[in-house]
């Protein structure tokens, strides 16, 4: 086996993040040089890289504009990179948005529209339905997030405030040839879902986004409610016209992160197991059950069982009560280690592969068999931790936090619970 248990974890961690590297996974699909313009637009936290590997590999003149996260642009010559805030969205972002629907207006059957979309591009790519305004987006964001509505419940409501999302950005673009080119980050790999899907079909509709804000009571700002009940401009659904120059290809995927993690584990002779690349609920929830399967494997394994890692992915969610920081993969892990209390053999890591768990520049931590022990000696208590959302402060303080920066990828979370 790779060193000790925490070095393999982070080896299994890396190989996830280079699995789903833009410059590894674009080559295979870049379409020929249009005769006509080639024009470049994006939105993400892996787009300025996907950006960048486009550019170094397009044999024809090019141009365009991406926005990407604070501190995760690229530098480009061809094709501008705009940095914006995520996961609430900023004025740089509805600047950006507004530039990009100008762009691939006015295009003509020759030209080729190039779309990198990955994880993040939601919030950052922001511009608003007629009658809104930014700070309504922002405050609709702000109590999304707060309420532990899932990915795809959020994009619904955001399809249906925006005038880019849901498809309204390909329409936009009718009748240039335009290719979607995905880094996927939702459970189910749905285009429709990353990034709100503003190249793709939309099938959720108005009520569906009502029913949303409904039933994690937000009822403000007014201004939003009322557009959704208006419910004046449905997003395109399949087979719209102005659709029908469109396609896309999914250039990476969290089941791919995870096989490339498992097949590092072989090679270090440990058996892995991938439960699912698409685990959804509370943090907290999921984290104990996944504390069962472990403590039932280590328990059930002694002692001629190799080692084994349970590797999964997907996006929990937290629903933020206390006064602590959130962050689903620290919950996930915290709420882990409560329940194995102290099981050994017991290693385990989380983390998000953008570098970035809720909205710290923190990708996640890991848990040993002596974790609850060592924040016993620093007078800290889990539980409370736990019941405060606070597992960024807690990690904190053990020393126990994985931070990588931005890593110009996103996959979604990777969790590894290995059992040695």
């Amino acid at each position: 086996m790779l060193g000790e248990p925490r070095q393999l974890l982070k080896a299994m961690f890396d190989a996830a993040i280079g699995a789903a590297s833009p410059r590894l996974r674009i080559p295979a699909f870049l379409p020929p040089p249009p005769k006509g313009r080639t024009v470049v637009i994006g939105a993400g936290k892996a787009s300025a890289a996907m950006a960048k590997a486009v550019e170094d590999l397009w044999p024809g003149p090019l141009e365009g504009l991406v926005v990407t996260r604070y501190g995760h642009a690229v530098p480009c010559e061809r094709i501008e990179i705009v940095e914006a805030s995520h996961p609430v969205p900023d004025e740089n972002g509805h600047r950006a948005a507004r530039r990009i629907m100008e762009m691939v207006q006015g295009l003509s059957p020759d030209d080729l529209v190039l779309a990198l979309i990955s994880g993040g591009g939601s919030s950052l790519l922001s511009l608003p339905a007629l009658g809104l305004t930014l700070k309504d987006k922002q405050a609709v964001n702000a109590a999304l997030l707060r309420s532990g509505a899932s990915i795809g419940e959020m994009n619904i409501v955001r399809k249906h405030l925006s005038a880019i999302k849901g498809g309204r950005l390909a329409a936009a673009a009718h009748p240039a040839k335009l290719l979607t080119l995905v880094i996927s980050d939702v459970p189910g790999d749905d285009p429709a879902v990353i990034a709100s899907g503003p190249t793709v079909p939309d099938s959720s509709t108005f009520a569906e986004a009502r029913a949303v804000m409904e039933k994690y009571g937000i009822t403000e700002p007014r201004s939003a409610i009322d557009h959704l009940i208006r419910a004046a401009d449905e997003t395109p659904k399949s087979g719209a016209p102005r659709l029908a120059n469109s396609s896309t290809a999914i250039i990476a995927t969290p089941q791919l992160s995870l096989e490339a993690a498992a097949d590092l584990a072989r090679n270090n002779g440990v058996t892995p197991l991938i439960l699912g690349d698409a685990l959804e609920g509370e943090a907290r929830e999921v984290g104990r059950v996944m504390a069962g399967i472990a403590r039932q494997a280590a328990l059930r394994g002694q002692p001629a069982v190799p080692p084994v890692v349970l590797l999964s992915g997907g996006e929990t969610t937290v629903t933020v009560k206390g006064k602590g920081r959130g962050g689903r993969n620290v919950e996930f892990l915290l709420s882990l280690a409560v329940e194995l209390d102290g099981q050994p053999r017991v290693f385990a890591l989380a983390g998000d592969t953008d570098g970035v768990d809720g909205a710290e520049e923190i990708a996640g931590a890991i848990i040993t068999p002596d974790t609850l022990a060592r924040a016993v000696d620093r007078g800290i208590n889990a539980k409370q931790r736990l019941a405060d959302n606070d597992g960024h402060s807690f990690f904190e303080a053990l020393g126990d936090q994985i931070i990588t920066g931005p890593t110009l990828t996103n996959v979604n979370d990777f969790r590894a619970i290995l059992i040695i």
